[in-house]
């Protein structure tokens, strides 16, 4: 019965390469993985958004993971590609594309295979973390899209829900207000 526990509670995740190291994330946020294709750049967004795809009628905004990690942006290769992953944000689901150097393989991991994360070392925010898992002689960062991704998500609702963004301050309200003596 315990071995059945066990085995009930081993969860599969996706692994993929940025900038030499190896990431994994909850296969079920996995929606697709689809070739590096035509990105459409954004002005004015964050430097790790690298732009928005097409994706079968849908505008899904892209994340250079390496970047938002604090890594340099990778050089994009024949292994290059985008893992579609969907996040939650209050509630609501948000796809994202993520740029990846390559994707490796899906691998199951127990809870006890994957220790919480040291607080320094790894060069990534805590709080983007579920962990750090360890297969064969190597270490793979267990990533928690949902923190990794907030931001984005945050400003993927904003821009389809802009009534609900305050109102930009007006000239007026930066004038000191004169009292009559």
């Amino acid at each position: 019965m315990q071995n059945d526990d066990k085995a009930a509670s081993r969860r599969q995740y996706l692994t993929f390469l940025l900038a030499s190291e190896e990431y994994a994330v909850d296969v079920l946020s996995v929606k697709e993985i689809i070739e590096y294709g035509e990105v459409t750049t954004v002005p004015g967004t964050p430097v790790h958004v690298r732009g928005v795809i097409n994706l079968r009628g849908s505008v899904v905004p892209v994340v250079d993971l390496a970047v938002k990690l604090g890594r340099e942006e990778s050089p994009l290769s024949r292994r290059s590609c985008i893992v579609i992953v969907e996040t939650g944000l209050q509630g609501e689901r948000v796809v994202t594309g993520v740029v990846a150097d390559a994707v490796n393989q899906v691998i199951e991991f127990s809870p006890d295979d994957i220790e919480p994360p040291p607080a320094f070392g790894t060069g990534v925010r805590l709080h983007y973390l579920d962990g750090i898992a360890k297969t064969g002689g190597s270490f793979v960062l267990v990533l928690n899209m949902d923190s990794v991704l907030s931001d984005e998500a945050h400003g993927a609702a904003a821009a389809a829900h802009p009534a609900e963004l305050p109102e930009p301050a007006s000239l007026d309200a930066a004038r000191p207000v004169e009292t009559p003596a």
